[in-house]
C-alpha cells in the first residue's frame, strides 16, 4: 500500500493553472524528497493533500482510501510556511495547547516524548519568540507529530538553517522515519535531502517529470571522469578533440563524461605532454542531476 497516491491533480487560481495532471506516489515508510523550481506546484500539491485548498480535478487517495475521509485525515501531520504558535507563550505551552485542541490524553507523556525526539526538551520552557529559527522548525515539526501521525507533511523544514541546525534536522526527520512515519519534504537545498531521502518526486510547471528511489536516482546519475591538471586549458583542449562531452566543474577539475578510463585519459595526456596531478571516476549528485533535468540533459 502506498501513503499516498494522487492521479490527474489539476488545480486553477483564476486564469493560472498551478497543477497540470500531477501524478505522485509516496510508499509507506519512505521519506519523498519533492523537489521543483519555485512556482512548480510544489506547495499547492502538499496543501491539497493536507486539506488547505482543494482542487479542480484528479483524484487522491491516503493509505487506499479518499483523501476527504476523516479518519485518514487524522493521521496527517503538516508543517507549512511557519509553525502557528503564540510569540509570548513556551514551547511546552503551545504544544500542550495544540495537545488539548486535539484531545490527546495523557498529553504532557507525549510532549516530552516529542520534545525528545526533536532535540527540543531542554528548552520547553523558553518563549517561542526568542527561540532561534533551527528551533522554531523543530517545534513546528513536534506541533505536527502530535497525536502519533502515520503521514508528515514538511514544506522547506530545512532551507535557512545553518550548518549545525540542518544536521539536527536531518537526524530528526531520520528518528521520526525510523518510528514508522511517512514523510513527505520539500526543499531547495538538495544537497541535504540526498542524505535521507528514500524516494524522489520532480515537479515542473505543475506536472510530475521523474519520480524515482535513491537507488534509482544512484544508477541514473551521470558518470564520469575527473581530471586535475596544472595547464588546464590546454588539457581541456586536447581532451575536446578526442571526447565529446569535457566540461570543467566550479572547483577547476576537468570532466570527462564519455565511457573511457582514467588510464586511457592519462595516457592520452601524458603523450600530449600534459602532465596529470589528480584523476578518479565520480557520478553527479541529486543537484547536478536536478539542473541536467531541467535543462533536458537527462542522465546516464
Amino acid at each position: 500500500m502506498n501513503a499516498i497516491e494522487i492521479r490527474n491533480l489539476t488545480k486553477n487560481f483564476g486564469v493560472k493553472q498551478a497543477l497540470k495532471g500531477l501524478n505522485m506516489t509516496v510508499p509507506v515508510g519512505s521519506i519523498y524528497g519533492f523537489i521543483g523550481e519555485n512556482g512548480s506546484g510544489k506547495s499547492t500539491t502538499e496543501k491539497i493533500i493536507c486539506g488547505l485548498i482543494h482542487p479542480n480535478g484528479g483524484s487522491i487517495k491516503l493509505y487506499g482510501r479518499e483523501y476527504t475521509d476523516t479518519e485518514v485525515r487524522a493521521k496527517i501531520g503538516v508543517l507549512i510556511e511557519s509553525p502557528g504558535c503564540f510569540p509570548n507563550m513556551t514551547v511546552w505551552n503551545n504544544l500542550k495547547l495544540q495537545a488539548d485542541n486535539l484531545s490527546i490524553k495523557n498529553s504532557d507523556a507525549e510532549i516530552r516524548k516529542i520534545l525528545k525526539l526533536v532535540r527540543m526538551e531542554g528548552a520547553a520552557g523558553n518563549k517561542y519568540k526568542n527561540c532561534s529559527l533551527g528551533m522554531k522548525q523543530r517545534i513546528g515539526i513536534a506541533m505536527a507529530l502530535l497525536g502519533n501521525p502515520a503521514l508528515l507533511v514538511l514544506d522547506e523544514p530545512i532551507n535557512g538553517l545553518d550548518a549545525d541546525g540542518m544536521r539536527i534536522m536531518r537526524e530528526v526527520l531520520v528518528d521520526i522515519a525510523k518510528s514508522g512515519a511517512t514523510i513527505v519534504v520539500s526543499s531547495h537545498i538538495l544537497g541535504e535531502l540526498e542524505k535521507i531521502a528514500t524516494h524522489y518526486g520532480i515537479v515542473r510547471g505543475g506536472k510530475m517529470i521523474a519520480e524515482m528511489t535513491a537507488e534509482e536516482l544512484e544508477n541514473s546519475c551521470r558518470k564520469f571522469v575527473s581530471v586535475g591538471v596544472a595547464k588546464k586549458d590546454w588539457a581541456k583542449t586536447f581532451l575536446m578533440r578526442k571526447y565529446s562531452n569535457v566540461e570543467e566543474d566550479e572547483q577547476g577539475y576537468i570532466r570527462v563524461y564519455d565511457q573511457t578510463s582514467p588510464e586511457e585519459i592519462v595516457s592520452y595526456l601524458y603523450d600530449n605532454c600534459v602532465i596529470v596531478n589528480e584523476i578518479k571516476t565520480d557520478k553527479i549528485g541529486l543537484e547536478e542531476y536536478y539542473i541536467d533535468l531541467m535543462q533536458g540533459k537527462g542522465a546516464k
